[in-house]
């Protein structure tokens, strides 16, 4: 199996990287819920900060007994989480993704960008 697809920045790639994972999981015996909302919430940022012409990298695969989830982006703003009020829409999701996971972080990338993991326990 694939572990890893390359994504135009459109709104679609956001599907595209769930469905992708969401298979991964399956594939590895685990519920494929937390796997999907959280690539959901990488994609969707990786999305939000590209230029037209960027691509979106997702991978995913098992180490150590969990799912690793990685997106790569070409922006070099890296996440942070953000402790919005009550009025925002949004600006919640990495604080929901460091709940829900064994681990995440990112790293930068000598091509350019970042990559953001996250690691899901199986």
């Amino acid at each position: 199996m694939e572990d890893t697809i390359v994504l135009k920045p459109v709104p679609e790639a956001i599907k595209s990287a769930r469905d992708h994972v969401g298979m991964i999981a399956s594939a590895l015996h685990m519920d494929d819920f937390i796997p999907r909302l959280i690539v959901s919430e990488l994609a969707a940022n990786a999305w939000r900060h590209a230029k037209p012409d960027d691509h979106i990298i997702v991978r995913a695969y098992p180490l150590h007994g969990r799912l690793v989830v990685e997106v790569w982006d070409q922006s070099d703003e890296m996440p942070v989480i953000q402790h919005p009020d009550v009025t925002q829409e949004d600006g919640r999701g990495l604080m929901i993704l460091s709940q829900l996971v064994f681990r995440w972080g990112t790293r930068p990338v000598a091509e350019g960008g970042k990559i953001v993991f996250a690691e899901i326990a199986v």
